[in-house]
């Protein structure tokens, strides 16, 4: 399958490899990540959409007060779970984010697979879901090396 094949690609591309990883080889790799979840993590989030994108838009930037587009790779936007039951009316669904761009340049800049930081920023947003805050998932990811 020729996605499969352009997923095992390098940073560092041979001449023949000119095209970098598409926005649907990055939600492949997150589909995969969370097929690995385990069952009652997978269970909350068959609701939680997913997107790729390749950048944040200005409303993001705005609201995470981000100097630059490259400075975010994931984000989540929702309830957590232990919010649920009490949406408004109107609500939008939840849905993580994945930035493809700035995954590409951090997968470019480090030794790591680009399997590898998808399922990073993947497992952080769904920790988001989840209501962890960025510091409980630095604990757990710290407690887990």
């Amino acid at each position: 399958m020729q996605g499969e094949q352009r997923l095992s690609y390098s940073c560092s591309m041979s001449n023949r490899q000119t095209l970098a990883p598409s926005s649907g080889d990055i939600e492949a790799l997150a589909q995969a990540a969370v097929e690995r979840l385990p069952d009652l993590f997978r269970d909350h989030l068959a609701n939680v959409l997913l997107r790729i994108e390749d950048f944040p838009d200005a409303e993001v930037m705005a609201e995470m007060e981000l100097e630059s587009e490259w400075d975010i790779l994931g984000l989540y936007q929702g309830r957590h779970v232990g919010m649920k039951g009490d949406e408004p009316s109107g609500a939008l669904p939840d849905m993580i984010f994945l930035y493809r761009r700035p995954i590409l340049d951090e997968w470019c800049q480090s030794d790591d697979s680009l399997e590898a930081i998808v399922t990073h920023v993947l497992v952080h947003e769904v920790g988001h879901h989840f209501g962890l805050s960025d510091d409980d998932i630095e604990a757990i990811e710290a407690g887990a090396e």
